[in-house]
């Protein structure tokens, strides 16, 4: 059987409507059609894939979530930055308790951003596990305009549970056994080679979304002897960018414009390739590549190429269609991502030596429950290295890979602007990339750092929240690499109001609602709360 791909071509305009999900997540058994053994994943009202979202600007969506599982669970819509329902954002232990087992939940997300997003589970990485879908917010005067629209999701199934993977990530030698079961493409939450062909009509133009819902590998996306057209990045809208193939990391979406040929004498392939030059070499999955037809024509021959298009797009020479000159900074912070070890020789990741866990109690009601120690970020725990941010400031983030290891970070409640890119070993300077003066910076949600790579970016503290900071490698966030900003707590604590149903599930599990992150309240009486020591950067095993 083929999978066909999502094709929309008209889209009705109607007044702001609820869009109701209903979600009942437990556990199913699946290889996803791939070459695997069946492994324990997590789908949604007993199937897999998960549907597609879809909604207009201006709508709400309700996802109704009955929790199955016998674990926490939660859904963070990735992207949209909840202004004003930052207890919505579902990120474990930071904005909610989780949805208890055997219990109900319902999100009410306004979806005020239009672009290309997706949803996934934010609770012990069960985004690994499957919980994870696309989420397309429709623009109905949307600047660009396309005659059709193609929908390409992009995952990487492991025949190992992240349960079953954490122990190879931190124990000593944590790359033993990593690799010896290695994943298989996904498109569209199927085997990839069960993608069906993308059908042109001459002359219309196509958009085509592009999704990536990877938790390690990179992919790429061309189209041979076609001009694919750069129109939004991470949900925000650029100018036009021409470029022949859209290289993804975790968790960043494109959308291109696609114009088709004239004539119909010729049908062409699509080509979808994984991989990642810090991954071992797999024959057949690091790198995959999947050929896809473009049909014109049945009857007519295929364009053929000696090789396929690959390469990185220049993220400085993007704009962003709205032409907000480059921030000015006010608050500088630096973020070292990191690994490094505990004394007895397991590997974590860091920001600054420091590998994030949850608190005793989420940091949000740390927040408005602790008066005007919501400040200080010792209130929200040592261990969630949390930055406090006044209202309207302009944070600048230098981004630092020292390792060989790539992270593709992603700043919940924001998009940041991209400034600055290079190497962390140019002591002269000399191969520093800035954004040109005269441009409107790239804004984006994600950025990829390679290994040994920096990045420096922007952005404007204007959302009162809880907003998390990570790495979106799977494995990575899992050991640590993940820190907090506490944005304007004082104003949060006038403004924010959260439902009685998030307070009831930490209730139904028995955590604390009010207090630091020891769940004490006043002074600095932290020491309940999780405070390991700084990582050690050399493997005390080792001598």
């Amino acid at each position: 059987m083929r999978f066909s791909l999502g094709l929309l071509c008209s889209l009705a305009v109607a007044q702001a409507k609820d869009v109701i999900e209903n979600w009942d997540i437990g556990f199913v058994t699946t290889n996803r059609g791939l070459d695997q053994p069946a492994r324990k994943s997590i789908g949604v009202n007993g199937q897999f894939p998960l549907p597609v979202v879809e909604a207009v600007l201006g709508d709400t969506l309700i996802l109704n979530v009955r929790n199955s599982l016998d674990v926490p669970t939660s859904l963070h819509a990735h992207g949209i930055h909840q202004f004003g329902t930052n207890y919505y954002d579902g990120v474990h232990m930071v904005t909610e308790c989780g949805v208890a087992p055997g219990s109900n939940f319902t999100y009410e997300i306004p979806l005020m951003q239009a672009g290309t997003y997706w949803i996934h589970g934010h609770t012990s990485e069960q985004n690994y596990d499957g919980l994870q879908t696309t989420l397309i917010v429709y623009n109905p005067n949307d600047t660009y305009s396309a005659d059709c629209e193609y929908l390409f999701a992009f995952e990487d199934w492991w025949p190992l549970t992240f349960m079953e993977t954490y122990p190879l990530l931190t124990e000593p030698n944590p790359t033993a056994g990593l690799f010896d079961t290695p994943p298989g493409m996904l498109i569209n939450g199927a085997n990839a080679n069960l993608t069906g062909p993308i059908n042109f009509v001459a002359g219309n133009t196509y958009r085509i979304r592009l999704v990536s819902m990877s938790s390690f590998p990179l992919f790429e996306f061309t189209i041979d002897d076609h001009e694919l057209q750069i129109i939004e990045v991470d949900g925000v809208a650029t100018k036009p960018y021409n470029t022949n193939v859209v290289r993804l990391a975790p968790a960043e979406r494109t959308s291109v414009l696609v114009t088709a040929k004239e004539t119909t004498t010729l049908n062409y392939q699509y080509h979808v390739t994984m991989f990642g030059d810090f991954l071992p070499a797999i024959p057949g999955v690091f790198p995959s590549t999947y050929n896809g037809s473009v049909v014109y024509d049945t009857d007519a021959p295929f364009f053929e190429v000696e090789t396929i298009a690959t390469g990185f797009l220049d993220e400085l020479a993007i704009e962003s269609l709205d032409d907000e000159p480059a921030l000015v900074p006010d608050h500088h912070i630096y973020l070292n991502a990191t690994s490094g070890f505990h004394e007895d020789g397991s590997t974590f990741e860091s920001f600054n030596q420091v590998t994030y866990k949850h608190p005793l109690v989420p940091s949000i009601l740390s927040a408005l429950t602790t008066g005007d120690m919501a400040t200080s970020p010792i209130t929200y725990g040592p261990d969630t290295n949390t930055h406090v941010l006044k209202y309207g400031e302009i944070i600048e983030m230098l981004l630092w890979s020292p390792t060989n290891l790539p992270h593709p970070i992603h700043l919940h409640g924001h998009a940041f602007q991209i400034i600055e890119k290079g190497f962390t070993n140019d002591t002269t300077g000399q191969y520093r990339n800035q954004v040109p003066a005269t441009n409107a910076p790239l804004k984006r949600d994600t950025i990829f750092i390679p290994g040994e790579e920096y990045a420096i970016v922007r952005f404007r503290a204007n959302n009162p929240g809880l907003w998390s900071l990570h790495c979106h490698i799977t494995w990575h966030s899992g050991m640590g690499l993940i820190m907090l900003f506490a944005s304007a707590p004082e104003m949060m604590q006038e403004s924010v109001q959260v439902p009685d149903g998030v307070l009831e599930q930490c209730r139904l599990q028995g955590i604390l609602t009010s207090g630091n992150a020891a769940g004490n309240n006043g002074g600095f009486n932290y020491a309940a709360a999780p405070n390991d020591p700084y990582l050690l950067v050399e493997d005390p095993l080792s001598n």
